[in-house]
């Protein structure tokens, strides 16, 4: 996890949870480095969100720059466009090398 370009999270049970959680905290913590989080599928991922607005940051565990830290897209073909445009937004040139991973190698995916 800690090499990853990007984490697309699709929709799953507790394992799922539990590596999102660590991601999130982690990236929140400055113990890894900001990369995408991709939440794909709105409907499914709502319940959860909902609860870290209404519940977390309500009662201040989490701050409002932490709901940032993830976006929710429902077209898959649409989230590598989300993670190029992350790196574009931050300014931070992505060089690879001749014998480069391809961009969905570049990907961890929960």
């Amino acid at each position: 996890m800690k090499n990853s370009d990007a984490v697309v999270v699709m929709p799953g049970g507790f394992g799922t949870l539990d590596e999102l959680a660590e991601v999130l905290t982690l990236i929140q913590t400055k113990k890894s480095r900001h990369v995408p989080i991709v939440l794909v599928g709105a409907e499914f991922w709502a319940g959860l969100l909902d609860w870290f607005k209404n519940t977390l940051l309500t009662n201040g565990v989490i701050s409002p720059k932490d709901l940032d830290l993830m976006q929710v897209i429902d077209d898959p073909d649409q989230v590598l466009d989300a993670v190029l445009r992350f790196y574009e937004d931050r300014e931070e040139a992505v060089e690879q090398p001749a014998e480069s991973k391809s961009d969905e190698d570049r990907m961890f995916y929960l």
